[in-house]
């Protein structure tokens, strides 16, 4: 775990960092386990622009990552390599079950090579470990972590990412996801302990216009840069404010801080306190 800063030879390398990868074991991904997605550059089926600002990214294959795990519950897997996912930005690792077959999975911060970890109702309480939520002590850092019964891990996936189980009561789990936001989780529910790999990750510099386009991210102008008939905060003489009362996006809503949720959304129900410490009734 570290991160490696560059001397400023040039205006690129001036205050540029990347991450020194020392937990990867292997360049070369478990070949079976990866696919070929096909570039779409934010357009849609008829070939329109529908989201802003993508494009151009370098080639590469997708790892085709085990979210679900509870098939193989009660048989115990050996790490065999930790490997660099271009498409998400935690470790991922191979591991090889007592059957014989290989998935790959997210790695923990601290998982090397030669672990065993397995899926269980009930499991050690060590790292990496799978196991229901109900079965988690309160306080255990968990991660890829299942809000529906049956769906696999769907939330806490992201590099240092780790949600905390505050309470156990009655049908439901209350965890204490990343954002700050405590959520009901249904006790059926599966959880990883641990902490997601790579926490050094939001502190690498990107540095470079041409590093942002090799990961596919194109240029974004703002808004005051541009003209009255291209965005609403366009216009005026020279570096103007946006001159009105609220941010707006270039198709008139509300931006900066609007919220975005849905009322209707039917999972509102399970959510005890909003990441802004709201208790939700």
């Amino acid at each position: 775990m570290g991160i490696k800063k560059f001397k400023p030879t040039t205006n690129g390398r001036r205050g540029m960092s990347v991450n020194t990868y020392e937990e990867v074991t292997t360049s070369t991904p478990y070949k079976p386990l990866t696919v070929k997605l096909n570039k779409h550059a934010g357009r849609n089926n008829t070939g329109r622009l529908t989201i802003r600002h993508q494009g151009g990214w370098h080639a590469k294959k997708y790892r085709l990552v085990d979210f679900y795990q509870v098939d193989k519950k009660g048989i115990e897997a050996r790490v065999e390599t930790i490997e660099y996912d271009p498409y998400r930005s935690a470790f991922i690792a191979l591991v090889c079950y007592k059957d014989g077959e290989r998935r790959y999975v997210i790695a923990h911060k601290n998982m090397t090579v030669g672990d065993v970890i397995v899926t269980d109702e009930k499991t050690p309480l060590e790292s990496g470990n799978r196991m229901l939520i109900s079965n988690i002590p309160t306080g255990l850092q968990v991660y890829n972590v299942e809000l529906i019964v049956g769906q696999g891990a769907s939330s806490v996936r992201s590099a240092g990412a780790y949600a905390t189980i505050v309470s156990q009561e009655g049908e439901y789990t209350q965890v204490k996801l990343p954002s700050g936001e405590v959520r009901l989780v249904h006790k059926s529910c599966y959880a990883t302990l641990g902490q997601v790999s790579n926490p050094d990750h939001n502190q690498v510099v990107i540095g470079k216009a041409g590093r942002s386009r090799w990961m596919g991210k194109r240029p974004t102008v703002r808004g005051k840069a541009m003209n009255p008939v291209d965005h609403p905060h366009g216009g005026g003489e020279g570096r103007s404010p946006i001159g009105m009362k609220a941010p707006k996006t270039p198709w008139g809503k509300p931006a900066l801080g609007a919220k975005t949720r849905s009322r209707k959304k039917t999972t509102s129900k399970w959510i005890l306190k909003t990441r802004k410490g709201k208790l939700m009734v």
